[in-house]
């Protein structure tokens, strides 16, 4: 039987070619894609959250994986159908999400790498969302770097996506390159699975669930048609032209100037050259020059037009048409704008953009700013981030922090303070983040001054410190020390990042690391022998969603399991089935000596 990796090289060269593959789903049987799909999915924190079952990654086995191969070769793999939840949106809307059992998930991580590795070569560069090395800071930079000049943003928004795709027409989509009907069979009950809500059954007839491991990647193989139309249907048309022609105005002013250089005196120079320079030297409205550029990630796009605002409510016609027509699908009216860019901004992925303009910019001696796109902060948006901090417009402590320690305080403010930091660092004006950083700063002084009933006055001057940043800054910031025997101390703090804009820095929704199936957790279940009493009976890895939940409150010392996995700083353990029922009940569990000892009096 080939590896996984040679597997997925394989569909890789073929996706690559356009090539259609054939009985994809005989590559379901192979071990070692579900011992890689376990490697990657088990430190997920949604790894210990069940779906509509008990079951969790707590438990893994190879037992498990040997008993989805014969059910998947035996053609009789059922799907559980997804415990439905909601989650609140910016807006105050709910967007429901599917929560699948832990079997499910490991399955659907192996068919997602199938198709991840087959369709990935293919997929449009202009699609930023869930890809390897892809993410919102690759969309927004290429939109940055490429579309100087746009005149008009549309921006794309197709209305409760993830709820409405037609699973017919993403069975089509699929059936183009994979003729496998078995595999085809197999993604359509997923696709039907349904759902359980307040302990009803309902059916699903349409859309995938959001928080399925597999939805993303077939959302975007779904919208792949959506790229295609635009890319080699509209942006031709749109795109016309080597480039504009000269301004006439600003040529007149320029010949004005040769001529009083000869002939006229140095103030006459000076006050053409200022006319010329409120004036752009090419012709902004030139009619043989068009361009479309477009980027999208999931369901939200954004398409940048040089040319009319006629032009722009075409295209925006024309998409929603295409939608409706091709993929059953339809824009939000609310979400779906067209927007002047040197008048207004538009709003992608969290950010403003706008076409920047300023006569007064100059870099080796030409307007360095016109035209060019900016990345900015909205205001909005750091006033929603300093909500949580803030009660009747002033910095409050967080009640729920009090029990935690010191560390564990300030690296939670931290946490927070430097995600939205580095998502935001692409901005021009990244400074604005300073009213955030202070609204925290204050809000974790106070929480700290309230659990030790102090000031803060006093906490300040306990926790104050500085940093060195990397471009050689020093910045004051909070911090704390907790010394270790042996080691070297653990450092907590907050602040100490410099709001200064990275237009390089990239955020990827996630980086493709190579996945070895001889990682140290499966190095361990591959051994099988519990690690407490040394049995090689039914053995499976029992997890833990944190190690600080291992100790209860007032308990001074570890011992036991517990001490185990403490004393070697993982959140899994192996053992057989009678430790692991032990563990969950709460009972002592043997250690290898007595389980030894009672196998060889049992011997005698």
């Amino acid at each position: 039987m080939q590896n996984a990796e040679t597997l997925l090289a394989i569909l890789r060269e073929r996706g690559s070619r356009g090539l259609p593959i054939e009985r994809i789903y005989r590559m379901l049987y192979n071990p070692e894609l579900y011992l890689r799909a376990y490697a990657k999915l088990y430190p997920n924190k949604g790894a210990m959250t069940p779906g509509v079952t008990d079951e969790t990654v707590d438990g893994m086995s190879l037992a498990k994986i040997n008993s989805i191969i014969q059910d998947i070769q035996h053609e009789r793999y059922k799907w559980t159908p997804v415990r439905r939840t909601y989650r609140k949106k910016p807006n105050g809307k709910l967007r429901p999400l599917g929560l699948p059992t832990w079997k499910d998930k490991l399955l659907q991580e192996v068919i997602r790498s199938l198709l991840e590795a087959y369709y990935e070569p293919q997929v449009s560069e202009s699609s930023h969302g869930f890809r390897p090395q892809k993410g919102c800071h690759t969309a927004l930079q290429e939109i940055q770097k490429v579309w100087t000049g746009t005149k008009w943003f549309i921006e794309g928004d197709i209305s409760q996506y993830f709820d409405t795709i037609d699973h017919q027409n993403l069975l089509e989509i699929l059936k183009e390159k994979i003729q496998d009907n078995r595999f085809i069979r197999l993604i359509q009950e997923l696709l039907e699975a349904g759902y359980i809500e307040d302990w009803r059954y309902n059916g699903t007839y349409s859309g995938t669930p959001q928080g399925g491991v597999l939805s993303p990647l077939l959302s975007n193989i779904y919208l792949t048609r959506l790229d295609k139309y635009v890319e080699q249907t509209l942006i031709p048309v749109y795109t016309k032209g080597q480039r504009r022609t000269e301004n006439r105005a600003y040529r007149a002013l320029r010949t004005q100037i040769d001529y009083a250089s000869k002939n006229g005196t140095k103030h006459d120079v000076q006050n053409l050259k200022k006319q010329m320079h409120q004036l752009p030297s090419q012709d902004p409205n030139d009619p043989g020059y068009r361009r479309l550029r477009y980027v999208r990630y999931a369901d939200d796009f954004l398409l940048g037009l040089i040319g009319t605002r006629q032009e722009a409510e075409e295209i925006k016609q024309q998409i929603g048409e295409f939608l409706g027509r091709e993929l059953k699908l339809n824009l939000s009216q609310e979400k779906t704008l067209v927007t002047n860019a040197t008048q207004d901004a538009a709003k992608f992925l969290g950010y403003e953009i706008v076409n920047l303009q300023s006569n007064t910019k100059f870099t080796k001696g030409r307007r360095s700013a016109n035209g060019r796109i900016g990345l900015r902060v909205p205001k909005d948006a750091v006033e929603k981030k300093c909500m949580p901090y803030l009660q009747a417009g002033k910095s409050v402590h967080l009640s729920y922090m009090l029990e935690n320690s010191d560390y564990s305080i300030i690296t939670e403010y931290q946490q927070k303070y430097s995600g939205i930091v580095q998502y935001y660092i692409l901005a021009y004006n990244v400074s604005s983040l300073t009213r955030l950083k202070w609204i925290m700063e204050i809000s974790l002084i106070k929480t700290l001054a309230r659990k030790y009933r102090s000031t803060v006055r006093k906490m300040y001057r306990k926790y104050e410190g500085t940093v060195q940043t990397p471009d050689g800054k020093m910045l004051k910031c909070l911090q704390v020390s907790v010394t270790r025997e042996g080691k070297h101390p653990l450092v907590a703090r907050f602040g100490g990042i410099s709001l200064t804009r990275k237009p390089h820095a990239i955020l990827y929704d996630y980086l493709p690391k190579p996945i070895n199936t001889r990682t140290e957790i499966l190095e361990r279940l591959l051994a099988d022998k519990c690690e407490l009493c040394g049995s090689d009976m039914d053995v499976k890895v029992h997890h833990i969603k944190k190690l600080r939940d291992l100790k209860k409150p007032g308990q001074k010392e570890l011992t036991g399991w517990k001490a185990q996995m403490a004393t070697r700083q993982r959140k899994t353990l192996v053992v057989c089935q009678q430790c692991h029922a032990a563990i969950h009940a709460g009972k002592p569990t043997p250690s290898r000596s007595k389980s030894l000892e009672s196998r060889v009096h049992g011997n005698m």
